[in-house]
């Protein structure tokens, strides 16, 4: 990794001529809830100033812009007895600016099940290798918990983070592309103050947390749990909406659906987003299904998210944002269950 410092005048010009040249997506004050709070969420701008690079929080993440809710995955023509399938995933180049550290931590979750994985995704990579990601540091929120999972901090999956240090960015620049780009605006090398800004700045960013889960030996306390009312007990207050997983960056879980015009002569087969906690998820040909409890698929999302399945390599997948939490109507936030869970095992 390279190292440089921007000043704030000059990331704006930068910002602003990326934005003149590309399609580029930030984070956009849309509204305010009914207590007052602004609501944040990523959307495409054409300016600088419509971005609000201190946002406080998105309640979506970046995830959907590499995986949509609903994509077309392929065509078919049926003509003289035979058929003709097209699939295309032709992305222009996009710049995403501000994404906070835990959601390009999802990201690179992300990439080993979708680039890296048996089965990788040509529409995920086409998006992922076109767009050019900026990083941000920020405070956290109260309820975040990332720096719990280590997932406070970015090491890799971004092409330049911004650490502020007052009147300047502290840039790590993780790609060819953004030491090349960085090439039109004014950067100098960190010097000895510069240096301590930023350390400074990393020991304030940790002191502001609020809330810790205790996820030491995690996985192997969820096996010994495994039967435990704990799962019930929440369980029954899960109304099966799946909002967990529509807000969640990682969570991708998804059904295929085929489409067959009237006609006959045309389809298309398209992925849409699904819920492991919608009641239907674990249902298959004949009716069977094989979670048919709440508890049971409370159990099996929690254990995805803090165990890992044999198609993540048993890695945690959760990055802490509790993004989940605020969303879950029945309230429902991991915290609570995992400090359920520990308790029950000390009795």
């Amino acid at each position: 990794m390279i190292y440089k410092v921007i000043t704030k005048s000059e990331f704006r010009k930068f910002v602003s001529g990326l934005i003149r040249e590309n399609q580029t997506i930030g984070p956009k004050l849309v509204d305010s809830d009914r207590e007052g709070n602004p609501i944040y969420q990523f959307k495409e701008v054409n300016s600088f100033d419509e971005m609000d690079l201190d946002y406080t929080q998105a309640d979506y993440s970046i995830k959907n812009f590499y995986l949509p809710f609903r994509e077309e995955l392929s065509r078919f023509d049926y003509s003289n007895s035979d058929w003709e399938q097209n699939i295309e995933y032709h992305v222009h180049p996009r710049v995403i600016v501000g994404v906070r550290a835990c959601d390009i931590n999802a990201l690179t979750k992300l990439d080993k099940i979708f680039m890296k994985g048996n089965f990788p995704s040509p529409h995920y990579i086409a998006r992922r290798k076109n767009t050019f990601l900026i990083g941000m540091d920020h405070e956290p929120l109260d309820d975040c918990f990332c720096k719990s999972l280590n997932q406070d901090v970015v090491r890799h999956g971004f092409n330049l983070y911004c650490t502020d240090i007052g009147k300047s960015y502290y840039l790590t620049i993780n790609s060819s592309k953004a030491f090349n780009f960085l090439r039109n605006v004014k950067t100098s090398d960190p010097g000895k103050e510069d240096d301590r800004k930023y350390i400074e700045r990393r020991k304030y960013l940790k002191k502001k947390f609020r809330t810790h889960v205790e996820v030491t030996g995690l996985p192997a306390l969820m096996d010994i749990e495994f039967q435990s009312d704990v799962w019930k007990k929440w369980g029954d207050k899960c109304l099966n909406c799946g909002s967990c997983a529509m807000v969640c960056p990682t969570c991708y879980c998804h059904g295929v659906e085929e489409n067959i015009e009237v006609n006959l002569k045309r389809s298309r087969k398209e992925r849409v987003q699904y819920s492991c906690s919608i009641v239907d998820f674990a249902e298959v040909a004949g009716g069977h299904n094989f979670r048919p409890l709440k508890e049971d698929r409370l159990k099996y999302r929690f254990y995805h998210h803090y165990r890992g399945f044999a198609e993540n390599a048993d890695e945690q997948i959760c990055v802490g944002c509790n993004r989940c939490g605020r969303a879950c109507l029945a309230g429902i936030n991991p915290r609570d269950v995992i400090n359920d869970l520990r308790m029950e095992s000390e009795e």
